[in-house]
C-alpha cells in the first residue's frame, strides 16, 4: 500500500516528471507495442495477453507519451542519424512489431486522430497470411479451452507437472518448442494444429500495410520467417531476402531501411551483418533509453510492457506506473 502510494505521490507531485525532464533531456526513448485489440473483437478471445494492448488503453498511453515526449517519426530519427538534424528533447519513436492485421484496425486510427508517426516492423512472410505464429496459435488454443498445457509438455517429450495447466505451464511447453528443430516442431504441434485455429485472420495483407504506409506508418522489417536470427539456417534470406519480399508489397516499392529482431534475440556480429546489409536503424529489445548527444546510434534499444504492468486491479490505467517503467531505465549506447 505504501509503495503504491507513494507511485501516486511522486507522480501526481509533478516529480517524477521533473525528474524525467532533466535526466532524459537528451535521449531517444524507443516503445515496443504488439497487437491494439478492442475487448468487443473476437480476436479478443484468443490473443496472447502478454503481447496485446486493449484499444482504449493505447489512447491512454499515446495521450501519455504527447504530455512527457516529443514524438517522432523514422525520418526524423534517420536525419539525426545523419547529422542533418537534432532531435528534440526527451525524443520518442513509437513501435510496432509483427505485422498484425489489428493494427490497422485499432492503432492506425488512433495514432491519426492524434497526427502521431509510428514505425512496424513486418515478417515479410506473414503478409497475407490468416494464422498468426505457432505460438499465438497455442495460446489461442489454451485460452478457448481446447489444448492443455500437460499434453503439449508430453508431446514434446518432457514430464508435465501434476495438473498444471496455466499459461505459465503453457508458455514453458512454448519454450521447449522454441528449442526444437523446425522439422520436429512441425511434428510436436502437428496433432494441435486443428484445435489451435479460431477461425479468424490475425495477419496484414498488402492492402493494410499500404495502408499503415500511407497513415504514417513507416514499415520496416522483422525478419523473413519469425525464427530467431541465431537459430536462423539462412541468415541472408531472414535479412536481405526479406526486404525484397517486404518491399514487393509495397506502393511504391521501397525496400525497409529499418529492422528490429525477432524475439529480440541478437549477437553483435547478427547486428553488425544487419547494418552491412543496408538497415540504417536496427532495433533491439534491450529495454534501454538510447542517449543521443552524438546523434542517434544505429543499434537501438526497444522498451515493452504488458497490460498488466500500467493498470490498477480493476483495469483503470495508472499513468504513474507508466512513468516509473519508462522514466528510469537505463540509458546506454548499445555499440561502439
Amino acid at each position: 500500500m505504501l509503495s503504491d502510494l507513494v507511485r501516486k505521490f511522486l507522480y501526481g507531485s509533478g516529480l517524477l516528471g521533473l525528474y524525467h525532464r532533466m535526466r532524459n533531456r537528451r535521449t531517444l526513448t524507443v516503445v515496443m507495442f504488439h497487437r491494439v485489440i478492442d475487448p468487443a473483437d473476437p480476436r479478443w478471445n484468443s490473443c496472447d495477453p502478454d503481447y496485446t494492448l486493449e484499444a482504449s488503453l493505447f489512447e491512454r498511453c499515446i495521450r501519455f507519451l504527447q504530455r512527457h515526449y516529443r514524438i517522432v517519426s523514422t525520418d526524423e530519427v534517420l536525419a539525426a542519424r545523419n547529422g542533418e538534424r537534432a532531435l528534440p528533447p526527451r525524443a520518442l519513436l513509437i513501435t510496432f512489431d509483427d505485422g498484425w492485421s489489428d493494427n490497422v484496425e485499432f492503432a492506425l486510427p488512433r495514432l491519426r486522430a492524434h497526427s502521431l508517426p509510428a514505425l512496424l516492423f513486418v515478417v515479410a512472410d506473414v503478409i497475407g497470411r490468416r494464422l498468426p505464429f505457432f505460438q499465438e496459435r497455442l495460446i489461442a488454443g489454451w485460452r478457448l479451452g481446447r489444448v492443455k498445457a500437460a499434453d503439449l509438455v508430453s508431446a514434446a517429450g518432457g514430464t508435465p507437472s501434476s495438473g498444471g495447466n496455466s499459461i505459465d505451464d503453457l508458455r514453458r511447453a512454448i519454450a521447449v518448442l522454441e528449442g526444437l528443430d523446425e522439422a520436429t516442431r512441425e511434428r510436436v504441434f502437428a496433432p494441435f494444429a486443428a484445435d489451435t485455429d479460431d477461425g479468424l485472420r490475425h495477419m496484414v495483407v498488402a492492402d493494410e500495410l499500404n495502408q499503415l504506409a500511407q497513415g504514417g506508418v513507416c514499415i520496416g522489417l522483422h525478419g523473413k520467417t519469425h525464427t530467431p536470427m541465431p537459430r536462423a539456417v539462412d541468415l541472408d534470406a531472414e535479412l536481405g531476402g526479406a526486404r525484397a519480399i517486404v518491399a514487393a508489397h509495397l506502393d511504391p516499392a521501397i525496400a525497409p531501411r529499418t529492422m528490429s529482431f525477432p524475439h529480440g534475440r541478437y549477437t553483435p556480429e547478427i547486428a553488425r551483418r544487419a547494418h552491412d546489409a543496408g538497415y540504417e536503424l536496427v532495433f533491439t529489445s534491450d529495454p534501454t533509453i538510447n542517449p543521443v548527444d552524438a546523434g542517434p546510434h544505429w543499434l537501438l534499444g526497444r522498451i515493452g510492457f504488458e497490460q498488466a504492468g500500467i493498470v490498477d486491479r480493476q483495469g483503470r490505467f495508472r499513468a504513474d506506473k507508466l512513468a516509473l517503467l519508462l522514466f528510469r531505465k537505463p540509458q546506454r549506447q548499445l555499440a561502439a
